[in-house]
């Protein structure tokens, strides 16, 4: 069975980028739904003894298993995104990472620009992703909903939450400036 993880940081400890408040509704009610509802879900199958991981692999363009699988991705995805966070976050990635970065779209400035063109422009629900394929290629995608990158055998190196509940309660409809302190502020690279 799966477990809300601690955060690696106090709840008030991104204002004033993202709010206790946010921070409090997205983690331990959010989240915590995602994951209640994931354990009841597998209780007793097949998926009970296995990793999240394992889990959504298993169930992924499965008709079946939709809930299982969304419910499992977005356990992934959240926990994925709240460790993608700091309150000393902005700076950008360690050396090597950066060079990728750069390589691949021309400047770490490019890549923002591009990571936010992909954050914002997600229609309704999702995430904006980088990610890395199995040749070390790095490329920015969208998911919508509960997709996740590992479903398509990805590997995700750094995400934000592009649903309302991540960012309306600071923001309002205003996704545009919650990705911007995002990649200013709360960006963490590890």
């Amino acid at each position: 069975m799966f477990n809300l993880p601690s955060l690696n940081y106090a709840k008030d400890a991104l204002a004033p980028f993202m709010s206790e408040r946010t921070v409090e509704f997205h983690h331990n009610k959010h989240h915590q739904a995602y994951i209640d509802n994931l354990n009841k879900l597998i209780a007793g199958t097949t998926f009970e003894n296995m990793t999240l991981e394992d889990i959504i692999i298993q169930t992924a363009s499965k008709a079946e298993y939709t809930a299982i699988f969304n419910n499992a991705a977005q356990v992934f995805n959240h926990n994925f995104f709240f460790k993608c966070l700091s309150p000393n976050g902005g700076q950008k990635p360690k050396a090597e990472l950066l060079d990728r970065i750069e390589q691949t779209f021309g400047s770490y400035t490019n890549f923002e620009q591009e990571f936010k063109t992909a954050a914002v422009s997600q229609f309704g629900s999702g995430w904006a992703w980088l990610v890395e394929d199995h040749k070390g290629k790095l490329s920015i995608l969208k998911t919508s909903n509960a997709d996740t990158p590992i479903a398509h055998q990805l590997k995700p190196l750094m995400t934000i939450d592009v649903w309302e509940h991540a960012y309306y309660l600071d923001y309002q409809n205003r996704r545009a400036d919650f990705v911007d302190s995002f990649l200013a502020h709360l960006i963490k690279w590890e």
